[in-house]
């Protein structure tokens, strides 16, 4: 007497229910890297705040990291309000060896956040690709895609190459005219400028002063300070009608 065979799930049917254990055997664990990037002011900060709040009630265990916070302390600060201490990012921090030495003083790691992740070098970006992929660990990057001459941090741009999953933050930052704003321009003395240090972290609420001749072609100390435009004001180098009083704007 013959029985009825038993069919087996197929795991590329999108409305199959959880593959058999052959399936699951079949394919690794892996983490996963995600960056999610915007303009200033869009909230980047804030998400990362949120996310790792969301993975540490459910009993994960992550680290807050960071490079450049627009405090100048190691932390994670947003605009709201909240704060987060972090570990900061320096330039020749190998990341992998700052996991392992969590391991090492036998701290659990399920995933990293990682704040202002457009000033890690792309080194360091390979580094979060491998404790993906070999450690399963998630790791979750903020920042900015280009800087201040609209083009791209070397850092966004290596996330931009290796992360499985690219973001754009979707809180809207407008432009004084209205459109839709994606360029951080970096101002002094009512004018955009073109030149000058990839990175120069300021304040629009306490602008910061820069002594590099280079950013304005002068050798004085000048204040910058940082505005989001739409293209077609960037390119122009128009701040709009009220371009003499300082902006809300923060490098983030």
């Amino acid at each position: 007497m013959s029985s009825t065979p038993v069919p087996v799930p197929d795991p590329t049917d999108a409305l199959s229910s959880v593959p058999v254990a052959g399936f699951r055997r079949g394919t690794p664990a892996v983490g996963k890297l995600k960056f999610c990037y915007g303009p200033m002011d869009c909230g980047k900060s804030t998400l990362a705040l949120q996310i790792d709040h969301n993975h540490a009630r459910q009993g994960r265990r992550g680290v807050l990291l960071v490079r450049h916070d627009r405090s100048g302390a190691p932390q994670i600060s947003s605009r709201i309000g909240i704060t987060r201490q972090a570990v900061e990012v320096g330039e020749g921090t190998d990341l992998r060896l700052l996991v392992r030495d969590r391991w090492a003083r036998g701290q659990h790691v399920d995933y990293l956040i990682v704040d202002e992740a457009q000033f890690l070098s792309p080194e360091q970006v390979e580094q979060l690709a491998e404790l993906a992929d070999d450690a399963q660990l998630d790791v979750y990057c903020f920042g900015i895609a280009t800087d201040f001459r609209s083009m791209l941090f070397p850092g966004a741009r290596r996330l931009f190459e290796l992360a499985d999953e690219l973001q754009p933050v979707q809180v809207e930052v407008l432009c004084w005219c209205g459109l839709p704003g994606r360029f951080n321009a970096r101002v002094a003395d009512g004018e955009v400028l073109r030149a000058g240090d990839t990175v120069f972290v300021a304040d629009t609420d306490q602008p910061k002063v820069e002594n590099s001749p280079s950013a304005h072609d002068h050798p004085d100390a000048i204040t910058v300070r940082y505005q989001v435009l739409c293209r077609r004001h960037f390119r122009r180098g128009e701040l709009g009608p009220q371009s003499g009083e300082q902006g809300q704007l923060r490098l983030t």
